[in-house]
């Protein structure tokens, strides 16, 4: 009888701690099951929502509600999105985030965060805080009159505010902690600041700017870490040598075959390797940081067009498709016939159907993000 209790004995002390354990897991399963609920959510998998921060690759409309010339809420932008709306959104139809949040069972599209009409609803399955033209350098933004990054954080603090006086702070936290995050950015800190202002050149040479650009990085995504997000995503830079402005700018003449800048794509490969070992040194145990590769996918685009279906690579589709963008790209520009068989849409963004390729391409890490 004695030993029978002595047995017993860590069991009955160990316990009570237990029951601690389960009870807040029940707690918390109650309170993902209640958010759910107001959500309306069609989908099994653990993620709250997705929320975006960035430049045009995922602005989904916010620079319409700020005055800069940085702007694409006219045609022939949206032609190809749901009743050929120009939402704001810089290529003719969806963006990578809107496939990802479909896919994951969410809703169609991620809103912009400045819309004024978002609902409840909206505000809790995600919305893209991103801004056309923007970068890292708070530099990059001031050029264009456009929200930095260090702007949209405090953007999201605001939407935590909000959500919190809607739901509540324990629902809020506990949905922040199974929302997806997504940055992507830099793209415009090195082919608009770096290479094409002589401001940060006198400072750092493009070694130095990479680290430069680093920092920012790691105090975005520990600021995200420090408001609750625990899913992060960083998108690493395109080639971005093979944007069709990229090469006209730096091409000598008209008439020479247009190829892509091979300097610029490889300064965007070096800062790539350099983001992925970043991400790795700030991974903690509860949070999971993760590297979207971007180049590799739209590489092989440029390398093998055919494999696509694009017989365009090296201009997009609007205009010439040699250099508008934004107001360049307008209701009285023409535009080619078949979009799908473009790359580009302008000569800065990729067309919907590159974005929907690339987005397939990241299917295997949106499944890693899914299943966490």
């Amino acid at each position: 009888m004695s030993s029978t209790c002595n047995f017993l004995q860590p069991v009955i002390l160990f316990l009570p701690i237990l029951l601690i354990i389960i009870s807040q897991s029940i707690a918390q399963a109650r309170t993902l099951t209640d958010i759910k609920k107001l959500q309306k959510w069609p989908f099994n998998n653990s993620v709250s929502a997705v929320l975006v921060f960035g430049d045009s690759t995922v602005d989904s409309g916010n620079n319409n509600y700020i005055s800069t010339i940085s702007k694409c809420d006219f045609p022939p932008y949206g032609r190809d999105f749901l009743n050929h709306i120009p939402t704001g959104r810089f290529t003719n139809g969806r963006l990578v985030t809107d496939y990802i949040v479909s896919y994951m069972g969410i809703k169609d599209f991620v809103p912009p965060y400045l819309d004024p009409s978002l609902s409840l609803e909206e505000l809790m399955t995600g919305v893209s805080f991103a801004s056309g033209s923007s970068g890292f350098d708070p530099l990059t933004a001031q050029l264009s009159g456009v929200i930095p990054l260090q702007k949209q954080l405090e953007y999201f603090k605001a939407y935590k505010r909000r959500l919190e006086n809607a739901i509540g702070k324990e629902k809020t936290k506990l949905l922040i902690s199974k929302a997806t995050f997504i940055i992507s950015a830099g793209t415009n800190d090195f082919v608009v600041n770096y290479f094409n202002t002589p401001f940060r050149r006198k400072t750092y040479k493009v070694s130095a700017y990479q680290q430069f650009l680093l920092q920012l990085v790691q105090q975005f995504v520990q600021g995200l870490m420090n408001e609750g997000a625990r899913v992060i995503g960083v998108a690493g830079v395109p080639p971005f040598g093979c944007l069709p402005v990229v090469i006209t700018i730096n091409s000598g003449s008209a008439l020479q075959p247009r190829q892509c800048v091979e300097s610029y794509s490889a300064v965007g490969r070096e800062y790539n390797l350099l983001l992925q070992h970043l991400l790795k040194t700030m991974q903690i145990h509860d949070t999971k940081l993760f590297y979207a590769d971007i180049y590799n996918p739209l590489n092989d685009m440029i390398q093998n067009p055919a494999k696509y279906g694009f017989t365009e690579v090296t201009k997009g589709c609007c205009g010439s498709g040699f250099i508008e963008a934004s107001i360049l790209c307008n209701p009285k520009s023409i535009v080619c016939s078949n979009p799908s068989q473009h790359m580009f849409w302008d000569s800065v963004h990729p067309s919907q159907v590159t974005y929907y390729t690339l987005f397939q391409a990241l299917r295997p890490t949106i499944d890693f993000v899914i299943k966490q």
